[in-house]
């Protein structure tokens, strides 16, 4: 490596896998606040006798509002603990592994089609969400109860919420809406990391940007917005399955049919611009911070090296 600096030595698969952990548990503490939103906008409507649904939401900050009001500040980063362990599981695998099942699937290849592309996205995805399905299911819940006075709260803490599903539910109750969400996953994933991997590539080759800041940016807003696009109908049937309690519903279509019929086809885009607002915010703040954690860690390998 004499002779290379720290930009042209490709990061290794463990830098990439640590880095894209790291990177999306910086994004989740800004972005958090937006994705608790989301959660509870799109399990309004249900029809569940609960402090949450006797609650109206209306709009990303009247909800952010609403919640501060009648919950305190502290609802708006509740299920932060479970969250975090999901990131650190979930978006290690499935962006961290990205390149390496890109490269696998091409045999090494300096040519990379989109179908290579998407088939990486998919699978990696799908890895991370039979790796990690046990978090997610519990961010959910903790994001969707609500934590007004005088209304018994589900779980008292990340550990007691494990505990109290698959007590209540059985193991199967911890990876419950695995169907739906490992295909919004792949959704997301192909969506996002390839997009986010062609605009890039597209910048690099047709504009005088070069890999840095702005094309970073650029790339990571376009991501987000074609990925919200795409996932947010998945992503309201998976929550609304992931929050239900037993037996509300017999199945993801299920779920799925019982939005359609008893609150039309716009059910399946409630909270869409929270969606957005998290997706893109969190998609500029990951991609960034990951593009220069990668650096970072690379420069000071090869300084190690050197010594």
């Amino acid at each position: 490596m004499v002779g290379f600096g720290p930009a042209d030595v490709p990061p290794s698969a463990a830098v990439k896998f640590v880095g894209a952990g790291a990177a999306a548990c910086i994004a989740d503490l800004f972005t958090f606040p937006l994705d608790t939103a989301k959660v509870r906008l799109q399990i309004q409507g249900e029809a569940k006798a609960s402090v949450t649904s006797a609650v109206k939401y209306r709009g990303v900050f009247g909800t952010l509002i609403t919640m501060v009001r009648t919950e305190g500040p502290r609802s708006l980063y509740s299920g932060l603990v479970a969250g975090l362990q999901r990131q650190m599981s979930f978006a290690s695998v499935r962006i961290g592994l990205y390149d390496s099942v890109k490269q696998f699937y091409t045999k090494g290849s300096d040519h990379v089609g989109i179908g290579s592309r998407l088939l990486a996205g998919g699978t990696t995805g799908a890895m991370a969400v039979a790796f990690a399905q046990p978090t997610d299911v519990v961010k959910v819940r903790f994001q969707a109860q609500a934590r007004a006075a005088g209304h018994a709260r589900r779980y008292c803490g990340t550990i007691d919420a494990y505990k109290t599903i698959a007590k209540e539910e059985g193991i199967r109750g911890l990876w419950k809406g695995t169907a739906p969400n490992i295909a919004r996953n792949a959704i997301v994933n192909c969506t996002e990391l390839v997009t986010y991997d062609f605009i890039k590539d597209t910048l690099l080759r047709s504009t005088p940007l070069t890999d840095n800041l702005p094309c970073h940016f650029v790339s990571a807003f376009g991501a987000g917005l074609c990925t919200t696009v795409i996932a947010s109908p998945v992503d309201v049937v998976k929550t609304r399955y992931m929050n239900a309690t037993l037996g509300q519903y017999s199945g993801v279509l299920s779920c799925a049919a019982a939005m359609m019929t008893k609150e039309g086809p716009l059910a399946f885009y409630k909270g869409f611009m929270p969606s957005f607002l998290r997706l893109g915010s969190w998609n500029v703040v990951m991609f960034v911070t990951y593009e220069q954690l990668k650096r970072a860690m690379m420069t000071a390998n090869c300084t190690n090296m050197l010594l």
